[in-house]
């Protein structure tokens, strides 16, 4: 499994105008990272054809993959995303189902997903729909084995179930076998002052709750997930500079812990 970072470990950055594409491919380089991921929130399908040219020539240059990501999965617009993997000459297309105003149902997902299916072989390009908040996993698992293709699996966050009631040893139980793209973003639960309920707050990669270790474990002997890549969520500071300075810090702290942890898993798997 490659070490990657997302654009979603710099969604302060992003939110404010702060950061481009030619950014986080600045950021892989600086730090040998060899695969960057987008998300939805800074949408490549955008940009000119010659802009999107210019930077797939200049990560190839660079040795950095490019991964795809987008949100709204309709026909169309997973067919304009595809028209962008093919641009780039990524491998990945990570969708997220739902958008503002468009929560379609899970047979309507399973058919614009067999209706893609042709166009993701032909293209080589393998959809990963990521778990979010609406469908529990054991409906995305469902969709996954009813759909049953190699060119579709799970782009699976290690955070976004809680926000369907679901942790991350459900998650992994449900969506280990057809994870084909890993995000690890860490957080810590902690019970409200007045003892009524809890606040969910990102942290840094390794400080806070998320069983890293053993999630990669979990979803690495199956032998789909060819890419783990760092998401963050980090909470705001008292001003802008110094939310980003923390974002930027986070990133590259979040990426050696993952990177020290991948080389922990090749060691503990060719010893055994």
């Amino acid at each position: 499994m490659k070490l990657g970072i997302s654009s979603y470990a710099f969604g302060w950055a992003v939110s404010e105008s702060r950061f481009t594409p030619d950014a986080l491919l600045d950021f892989a380089v600086a730090h040998g990272v060899p695969v960057i991921q987008f998300g939805d929130h800074l949408p490549l399908h955008t940009l000119p054809a010659a802009e999107l040219d210019a930077f797939a020539a200049r990560a190839r240059a660079a040795s950095v993959e490019i991964e795809v990501g987008a949100r709204g999965l309709t026909s169309e617009h997973l067919a304009t995303q595809l028209a962008v993997c093919r641009r780039l000459g990524a491998r990945l297309l990570r969708f997220v189902i739902d958008a503002r105003g468009h929560e379609p149902g899970v047979d309507e997902v399973a058919g614009v997903i067999r209706e893609a299916l042709p166009a993701l072989e032909k293209a080589g390009v393998t959809l990963g729909i990521e778990n979010h908040d609406r469908f529990p996993c054991a409906t995305l698992r469902r969709l996954m084995d009813d759909v049953a293709s190699e060119h579709v699996g799970i782009c699976l966050d290690t955070a976004n179930s809680l926000g369907a009631g679901e942790g991350i040893h459900e998650v992994l139980m449900h969506l280990a076998p057809v994870c084909v793209n890993l995000h690890v973003k860490d957080f810590a639960i902690a019970r409200l002052p007045y003892l009524m309920g809890f606040t969910v707050t990102g942290r840094c990669l390794g400080e806070g709750m998320l069983p890293l270790g053993e999630v990669l474990e979990t979803v690495a002997p199956h032998g789909r997930c060819g890419t783990v890549v760092v998401e963050t969520w980090p909470p705001p500071e008292a001003d802008m500079a110094a939310t980003l300075e923390k974002e930027t810090d986070w990133a590259v702290r979040s990426v050696r812990v993952l990177r020290a942890a991948l080389e922990n898993l090749t060691t503990s798997t060719t010893i055994a």
